[in-house]
């Protein structure tokens, strides 16, 4: 039942027993306080008249005070009645006459990206669609959704997207692919439907549980993406296990070159030094792409700002390079002992975790909500007295993959609490809760949304323009497009986008050392550049586009 149908069953609930209530209260006021008994549906027209506000016929005027006070009692429920039946019939019906409702349909359409439902992930995605400058048709099923989003300005049709008809009003047969992100079987049912239909189109579905990928091929689905298990895996890369001077997996952009992100931590040589101070580029060779603060990417950064703990760098240099200065935002104190690892949440992304760590000599402990195998603490992540059990005060990481975000926040906070020295590595599911996530004390945050978004982009169009799906900042490879016959300082590249050019591909060779004054671009040059997800959009349409 809707929302709008259970609104109108309990104010017609609440009309019926106002007028019982109030026509027994009048029958009795009758014949106690006026001495005047009469027949129980005249007391009942009498309330049916005070509530229309069409008059009191010879009843009125009474003599006693209570009856007067029953009365008034009654108009002014009447009252509320009546402003009531506004809010709950002619409101809705008055945003439903005026409101311009989605689409059914779309006109003409070829090329385009066809989007089953509506969720963060796909927001992600639209984002990356609308920065290549491709077109989308999003299918949402439910109207209300439909309309808002439609009001919002996202190209959206209503219809169930595992209907024939649906898929013909979205133009399928002109796509170039259909991407399901509903839920599983729901997923497969669609895929199922554009095979039928549309043989030639690519499907690409978005799986929450990754033992289900082969049940969307054999539905007909040309990929079947797992991006949560993706991200566990990513995740478990953060965590400490005996800590050394290993450097941290990133992105190869040349046999020379590789792009890392390094966490300061509390007791390392460079803490509480600010860059100026540190020098990284004199002492280590490396190029300081920029930092986290506190979930906040500054580019450049700041000579002044101070490398507190828990700074996250992003660098780029070669991997002695990088491993000297690996060493030098490392503890001091070196822990060779096996590490002790707490996951918390058990789902797709917290088993991605603990199989990619089950190898190494980490302990590994499992918390989560449900008692099942593998599973060491069951209970709630919010609940301190769950943490404890689960050794919280003496574990070295603890990498949360819980379902919500509000819940990760909360779970955050009181980890922290109960040990300040922890590495808190979390999965937000949704990116506007990632600064949320820092802030409340976790070391590392990936969000959820972004890496399906990324790795949706790179899957349908089949190129290699991202690089890496599962860190804090976009890797992409791109036309130098504008840039050709100018250097990056003509085109003050990094101030105006926030993006650095890593290093440029020029006749099938990678070149990573260049003068930013004196380089210029060849108009058949690609460039490889790192900066947020906003930041490669403003280089797209700057340069690009």
């Amino acid at each position: 039942m809707s929302l709008r149908s259970r609104r109108t069953g309990f104010y017609l609930a609440l009309v019926l027993v106002t007028t019982l209530v109030f026509t027994g209260a009048y029958n009795t006021g009758m014949a106690v306080w006026e001495n005047r008994p009469q027949p129980l549906y005249r007391s009942l027209e009498v309330v049916i008249q005070s509530f229309t506000t069409t008059g009191y016929g010879e009843d009125a005027p009474w003599q006693t005070p209570q009856m007067n006070v029953l009365a008034i009692t009654m108009q002014l429920a009447g009252i509320g009645l009546i402003l009531t039946a506004v809010d709950v019939f002619a409101v809705p019906w008055l945003r439903d006459a005026l409101t311009p409702t989605a689409p059914t349909a779309v006109s003409d359409a070829r090329g385009h990206v066809i989007i089953c439902d509506h969720t963060p992930r796909t927001d992600a995605f639209i984002e990356e669609l609308d920065a290549r400058g491709r077109e989308y048709v999003l299918i949402e099923s439910d109207q209300d959704a439909a309309r808002d989003l439609h009001e919002a300005g996202y190209n959206v049709i209503h219809g169930e997207p595992e209907s024939t008809e649906t898929l013909a009003n979205a133009r399928t047969a002109s796509a170039i692919a259909v991407v399901a992100d509903a839920a599983d079987d729901t997923n497969a049912s669609i895929a199922l439907a554009v095979r039928d239909a549309y043989p030639d189109v690519r499907v690409i579905t978005l799986v929450q549980d990754a033992e289900l990928a082969q049940y969307h091929r054999a539905a007909g689905a040309s990929e079947a993406l797992s991006p949560r298990q993706l991200l566990g895996e990513s995740l478990a890369e953060q965590a400490p296990t005996a800590v050394t001077t290993d450097i941290e997996d990133g992105v190869e952009i040349s046999d020379d070159l590789e792009l890392v992100e390094l966490t300061v931590a509390e007791d390392s040589d460079l803490c509480h030094r600010t860059f100026a101070e540190a020098k990284l580029r004199n002492r280590f060779g490396v190029n300081v792409i920029g930092a986290w603060f506190n979930g906040d990417f500054e580019t450049p950064v700041d000579p002044a700002d101070e490398l507190v703990a828990r700074t996250r760098l992003l660098v780029a240099g070669k991997s002695d390079q990088i491993a000297d200065l690996q060493e030098a935002t490392s503890s001091t104190v070196r822990e060779f002992s096996p590490q002790h690892v707490v996951i918390a949440g058990f789902g797709d992304s917290g088993r991605a975790a603990y199989e990619a760590l089950v190898g190494s000599t980490t302990r590994i402990s499992v918390l989560d909500i449900e008692d099942e195998e593998r599973v060491d603490t069951v209970g709630d992540a919010r609940d301190p007295d769950v943490l404890e059990a689960a050794g919280i005060e003496d574990v070295s990481a603890l990498i949360l993959t819980v379902a919500d975000d509000t819940t990760a926040v909360f779970a955050t906070l009181i980890a922290r609490e109960l040990n300040p020295d922890l590495h808190i590595v979390v999965r937000a599911n949704e990116e506007a809760d990632v600064k949320k996530l820092y802030r409340a004390g976790a070391d590392y945050v990936q969000s959820l949304a972004t890496v399906s978004g990324r790795m949706l982009a790179s899957t349908v169009f089949e190129d290699e323009e991202v690089l890496a799906f599962d860190k804090q900042v976009s890797v992409v490879r791109l036309p130098a497009g504008k840039l050709a016959g100018s250097t990056l300082v003509d085109e003050a590249v990094r101030t105006v986008t926030g993006c650095t050019v890593v290093a440029v591909i020029r006749d099938g060779d990678t070149v990573t050392e260049f003068d930013p004054s004196t380089f210029a671009f060849e108009a058949d040059d690609e460039v490889i550049i790192a900066g947020t997800d906003e930041a490669v959009t403003r280089f797209e349409r700057q340069f690009s586009g």
